[in-house]
């Protein structure tokens, strides 16, 4: 296989990969291209090579940027914009926990922390029920939390020197 189809066949298989995670297609594969482009590229590069509207780059360079996952670079004596992309793939996955915990599941903690404190009668099927699955699902989403505040914090040697430990 030559360069150019293995750099296809990566933007192709981040994309997929991203819209298996809930992120949008285009913007895994411009993450995909900035991730093995040696130097930034400029909207018009991307759009070029990605194939993609103008609207459509600069709107998932918004949301890439939003994400932490690119940066925006100004070059002396240019007008263009160039966008780069951290290489550190463990930089990139503690970013991207650190974002879903913030999108995703900061928001149903305060839901379940919220629902944790209903009042009712104890003995009341509907109630009881309703209270350990709430508060069995709080347990866990703190946990997750735990392990992801852990993983943010970690140094990748030791997180994974950890995980191995777990299965021996």
């Amino acid at each position: 296989m030559e360069l150019a189809q293995g750099k296809q066949k990566f933007i192709e298989a981040w994309g997929r990969l991203g819209s298996e995670w809930g992120i949008n297609r285009t913007m895994a594969q411009v993450h995909a291209l900035l991730l093995i482009s040696p130097e930034a590229l400029t909207t018009e590069e991307i759009m070029e090579q990605l194939s993609i509207s103008r609207g459509n780059a600069n709107m998932t360079l918004r949301d890439l940027i939003g994400w932490g996952l690119i940066e925006k670079q100004h070059r002396a004596g240019e007008r263009k914009e160039y966008f780069y992309a951290e290489k550190d793939v463990w930089l990139i996955a503690r970013q991207v926990a650190q974002e879903r915990k913030k999108r995703e599941l900061d928001p149903v903690l305060k839901v379940l922390n919220e629902l944790s404190s209903i009042k009712g009668d104890e003995k009341d099927p509907e109630y009881k029920t309703f209270k350990k699955s709430v508060g069995d699902i709080n347990k866990l989403a703190k946990n997750v939390d735990k392990t992801l505040a852990t993983m943010m914090k970690a140094e990748e040697s030791w997180f994974w020197g950890s995980i191995f430990k777990m299965f021996k």
